[in-house]
């Protein structure tokens, strides 16, 4: 069997990917680094979208009902969130980190804020 990385034919057990340490070491750090460059590009646009929640939310209200437009001139992405939950009423709401927001029907969205134990 030959591994695309080198070209060489593997010996030994016949679960082996790698022709060498040197082949492995090579591998995984080029993995790393695509997925670093990724996780780089997504980590801005979520970390921006959760600065924008912040900024319309206010640092004291627990929860707030805006146009979405207003978040749209903000260049808020709703594609990109961390996580998602959908309620007993069987709405989904959106979170990016302790924020989340949920559309409504009328182009309005509910920002919430995730209640601390403290």
């Amino acid at each position: 069997m030959k591994y695309k990385i080198c070209n060489n034919v593997v010996k030994g057990r016949s679960d082996k990917k790698f022709c060498s340490q040197r082949c492995k070491n090579y591998y995984h750090v080029n993995l790393r680094k695509v997925t670093a460059i990724a996780v780089k590009d997504i980590d801005i646009i979520l970390h921006r979208n959760r600065s924008i929640l912040l900024e319309v939310l206010g640092k004291n209200l627990l929860q707030k009902k805006v146009p979405r437009i207003l978040l749209e001139k903000k260049k808020f992405n709703f594609k990109y969130n961390t996580h998602w939950h959908i309620n007993s009423k069987n709405k989904t709401f959106f979170w990016v980190y302790d924020f989340g927001w949920m559309s409504f029907s009328d182009d309005e969205i509910l920002i919430v804020r995730k209640r601390t134990m403290s």
